[in-house]
Formats: structure tokens, C-alpha cells, sequence
């Protein structure tokens, strides 16, 4: 076993923006592709500011993330605001039209529209878990922050993986989609307040589109 800290303890080089940079992509042809009466209006203004300065990012700092900036700092937790803003507002639209008993008869439809915004909603988080988590990507690549907000597995029991491991966006991702799956942690803890509210509040909302959104098509179906 190597004598130095793993990596996820000490600087190392800063991982590729491509995978967060895809599903920031996904979650934005899923705002174009969410229905007209839940989506917001004008349905283009959201996913342009998002792909605008998603565009900005990937020009500035194209490869490694490892620059720590005040401005590219502002500029992704100004994307992740914006694509939260468009979560929200789907999922509020969604709650009020199934409530109230309109929108989409057809049950495909219905299932359809809440796979979307569950889909988006579970990206969203994935990354804020991604961007917070000990400071963001750079700061975890300088390694300025030692205390984790999140404890992964292999943070717990190094002797069962390589000394080179560290977390990258996958396995925020793995993280969001498995708290929407489960509305609950799984195998990795979230240790800092905040992300334990992120959590709790990622949970309700998968709940509660998903209930929703069964209990409207069963009752299309019957």
C-alpha cells in the first residue's frame, strides 16, 4: 500500500469538464422537450441563459477543471440556479395541473411528462452536489478542503480501492439518482448540513412527482 494520502486527500490533476458538461446538455434538450403548459414561458429564455453560459465555461476553461476563479465559480452556480429555476417551476406546474385534474389524459403522456422533470430534477442536484462538495471541483483538486461533505465508500474503506481515487461527477450523479430512486442515502452519507437539507429536499420532490404522477395514470388507465 503507498505510504502518500489517497488522492482525494491531496492535490491531483482536476477531471474533465465533458461529463458534466453533457448532462448539463441532457438536462437542457429535457426543458425543450417537457410540455408546453408546464414548462416555462417563454420555454426558450431558460435553456438559452443555461446553454449561453454553459457555452461561456467550456470557452474559458475547456478542459481540466482545476483554476479555482470567483467568476467561473459565479458563472456555474449562475447555470445550476437557472436549471433549478426551470425544476421548480415544471414541478410546480406539474403538481397544480394533476391536482387540479387537467393536463395530459393519456396515461403514456402523463408518465411521460413526469419522467422528464424527475430525469431533469435528479441532473440538477447531481450537479450542485458536484459544485459544493468540499468547495466545488478545483478546491477539491488543490485539495484546500480535507473535511468531505459527502462520505463515499471508498473514502471509509481505502484498503478496498486504488490510492488514485477521488470523486468525480459520475459518482455525484450515481449519488442524485439513487436518492431520487431510494428518498434516501444509499452508500454514500451526506456529513454537512447543507447537504443533508439538498438531499431532503431532492427526496420530496422525486416523491412527489412520482406519486403524482402514478396515481394520475392509474387513473387514466381505469
Amino acid at each position: 500500500m503507498s505510504d502518500q494520502p489517497p488522492a482525494w486527500k491531496r492535490p491531483h490533476e482536476g477531471e474533465h469538464r465533458w461529463p458534466v458538461a453533457a448532462a448539463i446538455t441532457f438536462a437542457i434538450v429535457l426543458q425543450f422537450l417537457t410540455p408546453q403548459d408546464l414548462a416555462f414561458h417563454p420555454r426558450w429564455v431558460l435553456p438559452g441563459v443555461e446553454a449561453t453560459i454553459l457555452l461561456g465555461l467550456i470557452i474559458v476553461n475547456p478542459f481540466r477543471i482545476d483554476r479555482e476563479s470567483t467568476v467561473l465559480r459565479t458563472l456555474n452556480m449562475l447555470l445550476v440556479a437557472v436549471a433549478t429555476l426551470a425544476v421548480v417551476w415544471s414541478t410546480g406546474r406539474l403538481v397544480v395541473v394533476l391536482v387540479r385534474g387537467g393536463g395530459p389524459g393519456d396515461a403514456a403522456d402523463v408518465l411521460l411528462s413526469g419522467g422528464i422533470i424527475w430525469a431533469t430534477n435528479t441532473i440538477v442536484f447531481a450537479v450542485w452536489y458536484w459544485l459544493l462538495d468540499r468547495g466545488g471541483p478545483a478546491a477539491r483538486a488543490n485539495a484546500r478542503r480535507v473535511l468531505p461533505d459527502f462520505l463515499f465508500p471508498q473514502m471509509s474503506t481505502p484498503e478496498l480501492t486504488h490510492n488514485e481515487w477521488r470523486p468525480l461527477f459520475v459518482d455525484y450523479l450515481y449519488l442524485a439518482f439513487t436518492n431520487s430512486t431510494a428518498f434516501s442515502p444509499t452508500d454514500t452519507m451526506p456529513l454537512a448540513r447543507w447537504a443533508k437539507m439538498a438531499m431532503l429536499v431532492q427526496s420530496a420532490v422525486s416523491f412527489l412527482i412520482v406519486i403524482l404522477v402514478v396515481a394520475r395514470a392509474v387513473n387514466a388507465l381505469s
